[in-house]
Order: structure tokens, then sequence, then C-alpha cells
């Protein structure tokens, strides 16, 4: 092993904990992916979760006003494209990010519009037509799906009318995420962050059809991105099955939830049901059935 060897390993690791100390579903779903597949996926995480907390409460509880929230932003973005060239930073989770991004194809045209929706965040919010909110979604969602599948691909490219239709499916699963996440943070990103994502739903006053609207559309994109899962590699399919599973739940919990409580309740999926989608999940693909015992073993989440 090299010097470099050790320190992207070093890197990676330090990718994973932020997507265990963050994201029960994602972590728990990333638990499915093999080891390679699982590690990439962490790095694209943990990359764009540190941006999200630049512009999300911590930057700002750190006493940064929006000016240099924005220069932090900036710097990380500059210094992700200089590592994505030269295959090295002393950021261990731009390292991380970088090394996958090198080797399975992500690029500028994904990170470019991702920081951009980051970057907008940093004002506030208030989209008044649908073209403002598919453009946010696009940058801030849809190519963290593009680049996820990149990470399942592992730099393998597909003929170009399957690409296009798993790149279809994966920006249809990043949206349902995100606009799952502004229906579950409606309050606080309405209070504490001066944000109102979604076109004709007043986060101060939400009605029940406002909010079934939104879900409408939300669930014709989990059912296209569920489409397209038969079209990726074998080994990532439980996985993705499982994290398109947890945001269906959500869904259907957000759907028989009065419109007014969304506002001071967080929805979310208990534990123990997490962990039958996840079972289901790998139980579907066979994937509990031909992956090692020990392997089995130490993956609580598939436990029957």
């Amino acid at each position: 092993m090299t010097g470099l060897d050790l320190y992207t390993a070093t890197a990676r690791r330090a990718s994973a904990t932020v997507i265990e100390a963050y994201s029960t579903s994602f972590g728990m779903a990333s638990r499915l992916l093999p080891p390679q597949m699982r590690g990439d996926i962490q790095t694209v995480y943990a990359l764009v979760r540190v941006a999200d907390e630049i512009v999300d409460g911590p930057g700002a509880e750190s006493g940064l006003d929006t000016a240099a929230c924005r220069d932090v932003l900036d710097a990380l973005e500059r210094e992700v494209e200089r590592a994505m060239q030269t295959g090295f930073s002393a950021d261990l989770v731009v390292h991380a990010f970088a090394e996958t991004a090198r080797r399975v194809g992500i690029s500028a045209d994904q990170t470019q519009p991702f920081f951009a929706a980051m970057r907008r965040d940093l004002d506030p919010v208030a989209f008044a037509d649908e073209r403002e909110l598919r453009s946010y979604v696009y940058g801030s969602a849809e190519v963290v799906g593009i680049m996820c599948v990149r990470c399942f691909l592992g730099g393998r490219r597909l003929p170009d009318a399957e690409a296009r239709r798993v790149a279809r499916g994966a920006r249809a699963l990043g949206s349902a995420f995100q606009v799952v996440n502004f229906l579950r943070d409606l309050g606080a990103d309405a209070d504490a962050l001066g944000r109102a994502y979604l076109p004709g739903l007043d986060p101060a006053h939400p009605t029940d059809e406002a909010v079934a609207r939104v879900l409408d559309r939300l669930e014709g994109e989990l059912r296209l991105a569920r489409a397209t899962i038969p079209s990726l590699p074998r080994e990532a399919r439980p996985a993705v099955l499982a994290a398109h599973d947890l945001f269906a739940a959500l869904a259907r919990r957000i759907r028989a939830t009065p419109a007014a409580k969304l506002r001071s309740r967080r929805i979310s999926v208990p534990r123990a049901e997490k962990a039958a989608i996840i079972a289901r999940a790998a139980v579907g693909a066979g994937l509990s059935r031909s992956m090692p015992a020990r392997e089995r073993a130490a993956r609580p989440e598939l436990a029957r």
C-alpha cells in the first residue's frame, strides 16, 4: 500500500462517519451495497452533506454571516474542482469524493449545478413558479442521483438509450427524495431559514389540497424511478429499492397527516418499519440468501 493508498482509505473512512451520523435511512440502505460501491456512495453523501451544512445552520451558528458562509461554500467548490483535476486534497471529505469522481466519471456537469443550488439557499427562498422549483431541485437533488448512478456503474458505460432511461429514473428519485424533505421540514424551513420551496403551498397555512397536489407529483416520480431499478447493475438494486421504499413510506405517512400538523411535526418512519423495509428489499433481490453468513450477521437490518 502506497502513502496515497493509505490516505485515500483514511479519507473514505472519514466519509463513512458522515452518513452514519446524519442519515439513518440512507445509512441502512447503503449497507445493502457491496463494499466498494457502498464506499463510493458514502463519499458522495459526505460531500453533499458538508455543503448542505454550510448553508443550513452550522455555519451561522458558529458566527459566520451570510457573506462568510458564501465564501466558505465557494472555497469548497473550488477545492472540489481542483481535487477532481489533480487527485488530491488536504480535506479528507473532498479527497474521498474526488477520488471516486475521477474513477467513476462524475464531472463538473454534476458538481456545478449542485453548488449553484446550495448557493441559492444562502438567500431567502420563496419560489413563485414551477420553473424556479425545478431548477433548484435539479441542482440540489437530481444531479446527486446521477452521481449515484455513476458510482453504481463504476465507470462503465451503458448504451445511449439505456443510459437516458437510467438517468431519468435517477433524477426522478432524487427529486422525490428532495420534495419529501420539503414537506417534512415545512415549518422549520419557513420559520428558521426563511424558505418556501413549494409554489402554491403556503408554509404558514398549508392545506390538505395543496399537499395532495405535491404528493401526487412526487408519487409519480417514485413510480418512474421504481420502473427503472431493473436497469441498474444487479448489485445496486436492493439498496436503491430500499431507499425508494423508505421514501414511499414517508410519502404515505405525510398523506395521512392533516396538512396543518406538518408545520409542527416532522414525519418519520419508525426504526422497526425501516428495518422491515430494508429486509424486504434485500430478500426480494435474493441478497440475504447469496451473501456470506459472516456478512449477513454483520448487517442487523437483514434479520428476520
